[in-house]
């Protein structure tokens, strides 16, 4: 069997145990021998070995420090604001000498990946082309490296393309300069990327229940609602880490209508130097522009116009063996609020 087609079904197998598996949620992480467990813990793990399976304090290939990422219903992952997406896979340590035959050996016997790729699969791994006996006397000594793909990037285009077949790293060796795609503390910024959860953006406007037609409504976001965010993956067993952080830069206002001017005329309004965005409302202040709002032209009648708030999250990531802040596509999230505008009431004397 070519050995992209063999590289593609055992990443279709392993989108399938994923799915299997119950679609592990947010906090499940994948073992390397193939099981979940619940990421409760913030603490470093050790990276073990205990007989012929790696010890559960180290199962974590990826373990996940969330605790200070964002968090309630309202919040949600952000959009790239370039084509960039996260790795849809990668290259980690995976198996022990003990796991690769256990794994291996009853797929051979079952024979139901035709006798040609169960020979090709023994020659590499068992008969010393280039590997003997699974490694076996290697054991401790390193791990058997194998493709995995994001829960959050099953069926996503190029899961599927991590195509080497497996391949072994001594501890301490970097994996072979030819798989582009083997975790380095880059790529766990990345995964991480996908797993910063920003909260919802719902800007304070005044007036408050409804506007009127052509008076400018003033809108802000104070400090205290929205903050920098991170999340920190690491790879216990190769002692390598990256913490990926999100901090709101820019408020982008969508009145939900052509008939409206924003304030600024581009909508976009800068973070204070306090963290705010814009400036609260305050009696007197109804005759001046606000640094941040919108002014509606026409009325929305019987019902309302839908102001998209969007805000622009720079993202970076310091690492294992990285030299300050290294920059990632800035994100965006936002949500819609409802804002009902009305005529001006003539008062005739």
């Amino acid at each position: 069997m070519p050995e992209v087609k063999r590289g593609a079904l055992r990443g279709l197998a392993l989108a399938v145990t994923l799915v299997a598996l119950g679609a592990p949620n947010a906090w499940a992480k994948v073992t390397p021998d193939g099981t979940t467990e619940s990421d409760t813990s913030t603490s470093k793990p050790s990276g073990s070995v205990e007989g012929d399976t790696l010890a559960s304090s180290a199962s974590g290939v990826i373990v996940f420090d969330r605790s200070k990422n964002g968090s309630g219903k309202s919040a949600g992952g952000v959009t790239s604001t370039s084509s960039w997406t996260p790795p849809p896979c990668y290259y980690a340590p995976k198996y022990t000498p003990e796991q690769l035959q256990k794994t291996l050996e009853p797929t051979w016997e079952a024979e139901s990946t035709g006798y040609q790729w169960d020979a090709q699969q023994r020659d590499r791994y068992v008969n010393g082309h280039p590997y003997k006996d699974f490694n076996k006397d290697k054991s401790g000594e390193g791990y058997w490296w194998d493709s995995y793909v994001p829960e959050s990037q099953v069926g996503n285009p190029g899961s599927l393309d991590c195509t080497e077949p497996i391949f072994w790293v001594d501890n301490g060796d970097p994996p072979p300069g030819n798989v582009p795609d083997a975790i380095t503390p880059e790529i766990l910024a990345q995964l991480a990327y996908a797993e910063i959860r920003v909260p919802s953006t719902t800007v304070e406007l005044a007036p408050q229940e409804a506007t009127k037609v052509n008076l400018p409504t003033w809108a802000w976001l104070d400090a205290a609602k929205f903050k920098p965010v991170s999340v920190t993956a690491s790879v216990p067993l190769l002692d390598i880490q990256a913490t990926t952080t999100a901090e709101p830069v820019s408020l982008k206002i969508e009145p939900g209508t052509g008939d409206a001017v924003t304030y600024p005329t581009s909508g976009e309004c800068q973070i204070n130097a306090d963290d705010s965005i814009g400036e609260p409302y305050a009696k007197g202040k109804a005759g001046e522009t606000p640094p941040c709002g919108v002014k509606y032209l026409r009325s929305s009648g019987e019902g309302s116009y839908e102001l998209q708030a969007t805000i622009t999250w720079k993202i970076h990531w310091t690492g294992t063996g990285v030299q300050g802040e290294q920059l990632l596509p800035e994100g965006t999230f936002g949500a819609e609020q409802d804002v009902v505008v009305q005529e001006i009431q003539a008062v005739n004397r």
